[in-house]
């Protein structure tokens, strides 16, 4: 079921994959994913900012042909969400049926199975959207 995951990248990556955490410049610029340099100041002063994880779709699509390791999941809706904070970020929507996203829609992230490696026995979680109930 595609490549083997490698441990050390999954734990690097354990806070964005859990908590949604990105950057903040010290001219108070957020964006996600964080990266060493602020994409829109060029700062070099970053600290970690996490997200409230809730925002908007702004578009939507549904995969019906996957990548290699997913095909158990098709077809999966995944959009572009703009977090509250204004940084845009891709997805999967999860908890709701096609006919039933709308561009607009209130989400919030939440925290899903994104693959299992059989042989093993690894399951990798990360962060998806689901709409706000009302």
């Amino acid at each position: 079921m595609g490549k083997p995951m490698q441990v050390s990248r999954y734990w690097r990556h354990f806070k964005e994959k859990y908590r949604l955490i990105g950057g903040k410049c010290e001219n108070g610029h957020v964006f996600f994913p964080k990266r060493p340099v602020c994409p829109i100041c060029g700062s070099r002063n970053v600290e970690d900012f996490e997200f409230s994880g809730k925002g908007k779709v702004i578009t939507w699509t549904i995969v019906r042909n996957p990548p290699s390791g997913f095909e158990y999941y098709k077809p999966y809706p995944i959009a572009l969400i703009q977090l509250e904070e204004g940084p845009i970020v891709l997805a999967q929507l999860t908890d709701v049926e096609p006919d039933e996203i709308k561009e607009g829609m209130e989400v919030e992230m939440v925290t899903r199975k994104i693959v299992e490696f059989n042989e093993d026995g690894i399951i990798l979680y990360g962060y998806k959207f689901r709409p706000i109930l009302k």
